[in-house]
Parts: C-alpha cells; structure tokens; sequence
C-alpha cells in the first residue's frame, strides 16, 4: 500500500469477486464500486467466473478496471438442479485461483456468495468485506423434504461464513432488519451489517424528451419480479376509463416491458413466454413491447420518452431500477414493501401501491389524466436522487469502508 499523510494507506490493492458478472442489479453495484474505488486512486481488479462481453455493463469493457475470468466451464446447473450447489463451486473455484495465482490484496470485496470468505482470509494480510444482498436462504425454495435437506448444510454455511466478514454491507435497511431476524446467531454475537445502497449515476440521463403515454417496466425475466402485475394494471386501464379517466382514448397508451434475459436460464425463456401469453389473455397483446436485454444508451432511452415507471416486485430488498427511473425524471410506481419504502417518496416522486391491479392501474391513471403531474413528480426525483443516492456519495461511503477495513490490520 502506498503511504498518506501521516503514514495513513491511501492506495489500496482491492479484489472484487462476483460469481456471474451479467446485466443486473446486483451487478451494476459492483461494476459502480469497482469504478469508484478505481476514481479514488485504489487498483481495483474483478474476478468472475463468467463475463459475456456481447452481455454486460459498457464498463466492464472500457478499460476503467481490469475482469478476469476463471472457471467458465464449470455448469450453473445439473439438470436444471442444484442452482445454489454449483454457483458455490464456481465461486470457489474462483478464490482459489486468486489465492493461488495472484499476491495479497489488501481488501477483498466478495459479493452475494458469503462461502469464499474464509477461503480470502486464509492471506491473513487481506481483509475481506461481504456485500449482502439478501440472505440467500429466504431466496431458496424449501418447499419439499428434499430440497430441506439440501438446503440445510448451505444454509448453516452461509451463516457462519458471513460472520467470518471484517465487514458486512447489506443495500437497504429492510435488508438490515431481515439479516437480524434472519441470521440469529450472528445478530445474538453483535455482528451487524452496515448500510450501503447502491446508487445510480445521475449524470448519464439528459433531460427527458417526452412524456408520451407509455409505460415502463424494467427487471429481469424472473417470476420473483412479478411483471404479472404491470400486465394486467395496464390492462385494467380500460375498466377505469369511464368512471376515472373521463372517456380520455386509450388507444395511444402503451406498456414496454424491457428484461435482462439469458437464454442459459431455464426461468428466463419459460417466464417470457408465460408473459406473453398472459398479453393475449387480457387482450393487450397488441400494445405490450417486449424487449429482452438492451444497452445502457437503449434503456436511457425509454427512460427518457415514457410516462412513468412500474416496479413490481414485493418485498425486493432494493430495486435499483427506481432510482434509475428518477434519476431520468420520471414517477415511479411501485409496492410498499422493501427497498422502494427507502428511496420512492410517496406522492412526491412516485407512487406506493399494494401490489393488486386495481392500486397499480389508479396510479396509473393519474398520470394518464394529468401528464404534468409525472413531469412535475419528475423534476423533485431528479433532485431527491441526487441528493440521496448518487454514484459520488456511494463511491465517497465505499472508499470510507475499506480504507478503515484495511486500517484495522495495522492498528
């Protein structure tokens, strides 16, 4: 490490690992992080076990910090089984060729898969921080004896090994709460995470071009999303035209519904599909665009000419899609539960809705009957985000953590 004033480590050698660096949003909080460690003077260099350069963050490719790959071979999945299983081994087989073919760093941060940290803290000189998403065991289905008994050991190992952090960082408060209520043992020995959102990079939106009555869903093509729901709101618009909508003409309203897809994933192919045919069902088909995965430039886009935002899932533990869809100057409409609670101000930048049809589609008519309102509400997110949740205050809180992290081996 190099030396500051006063013999403090200013320059730091840090490691991020990820298991699977896609289009996503836990993704693009490492892709930021990397980029501002990288921007406060630290060697930042990412490691994964897959990186498809035809199906990632623009920055990943640009030179700003350095993604190697190892482990590219081995499967996400046995027969569409063993999900949690296999992204264990592959993140292993990731730290252990850090370990083995790359001297210390002085931090490392691992992301989602808690299993590899006491594999890095094996270099007693590297500290190691874990970014928790969610505790993974609440995201896994125990719906049988089987998958009970095979969920016990990994869940019993990510518990132990998560409290092996220096540093727990979880991305919202809701997601504070749960790992407390979650991880017992852990909270009953003190061991708390601190908070970190994620951010969004606000200069990257220009103004928007227009308000035009299409709405816009963006998530992953994942049934926990619940993009169901933004089908059939948009659909019951129709029956609330006579009595809210004061006979306005539907006939120009339109839903976009963007998703990071991969055709690897099973979920992602047969989701797309279920949603499509629900589309037909509710006879919207004709004005329902489906997009799967699309650059930054093309997602800016949408952003900039819709009406407003619908996020749909419950109970998310963030959603960086809402401050994306604010920091463009658009309303975002989205459950009350979960992260949106931290960062949708209701009535001011958006709308918190139950997640029913019925909440959605009122909401949704509101903008449709007075456009200024999204143009205003628009206007505060803007402010609210930049404020709140921007790429330079993450980057400066980041860049905090570690470097006292990295302080603790030495004090």
């Amino acid at each position: 490490m190099d030396k500051g004033k006063g013999g403090r480590s200013s320059k730091l050698n840090i490691a991020i690992i990820h298991p699977d660096l896609g289009i996503g949003g836990a993704e693009r909080l490492i892709v930021d992080a990397a980029v501002e460690l990288a921007s406060h003077g630290h060697n930042v260099r990412v490691f994964t076990a897959h990186h498809d350069r035809n199906r990632c963050f623009e920055e990943t490719l640009d030179g700003t910090f350095p993604v190697t790959v190892y482990g590219t071979f081995l499967p996400r999945h046995i027969f569409y089984r063993f999900h949690a299983l296999c992204a264990y081994l592959r993140c292993i087989f990731v730290a252990l060729c850090v370990l083995l073919m790359w001297p210390s760093f002085d931090v490392v941060l691992a992301d989602q898969v808690s299993v590899i940290v006491p594999l890095m803290k094996a270099k007693k000189s590297s500290k190691v921080v874990f970014y928790c998403h969610f505790p993974d065991l609440l995201l896994a289905q125990h719906t049988t004896v089987l998958r009970r008994i095979y969920r016990k050991p990994i869940n019993m190992v990510e518990e132990a090994t998560t409290g092996m952090a220096d540093l727990i960082l979880v991305n919202s408060r809701f997601t504070a709460s749960t790992f407390a209520s979650t991880f017992k043992c852990l909270d009953a020995k003190g061991i708390r995470p601190a908070v970190l959102y994620p951010a969004v990079n606000v200069e990257q939106f220009d103004k928007p071009s227009a308000y035009n009555l299409n709405f816009l869903s963006i998530n992953r093509f994942e049934r926990k999303k619940n993009i169901d729901l933004a089908i059939s709101s948009f659909a019951m618009l129709h029956s609330l035209e006579a009595d809210v909508l004061k006979g306005l003409d539907l006939a120009k309203a339109s839903l976009t519904v963007v998703g990071g897809f991969d055709k690897r994933l099973r979920e992602n192919v047969e989701y797309l599909d279920e949603l499509k045919s629900l589309a037909e069902r509710e006879g919207v088909s004709n004005r329902v665009n489906f997009i799967t995965s699309c650059t930054t430039s093309e997602r800016n886009a949408l952003l900039s000419q819709c009406l407003c935002v619908l996020y749909t899932p419950k109970d998310e533990h963030f959603g960086i899609v809402p401050l994306e869809a604010m920091a463009a100057q658009k309303p975002v409409i989205a459950c009350n539960s979960g992260g949106p609670v931290e960062t949708v101000r209701d009535g001011v930048t958006g709308f918190l809705c139950e997640p029913t049809p019925q909440e959605f589609s009122l909401a949704m008519a509101k903008f449709i009957s007075n456009p200024d309102l999204a143009e205003r509400m628009g206007g505060e997110a803007r402010r609210h985000v930049s404020e709140a949740f921007s790429t330079k205050i993450f980057g400066q809180r980041l860049n905090q953590y570690v470097i006292d992290v990295a302080r603790r081996k030495s004090e």
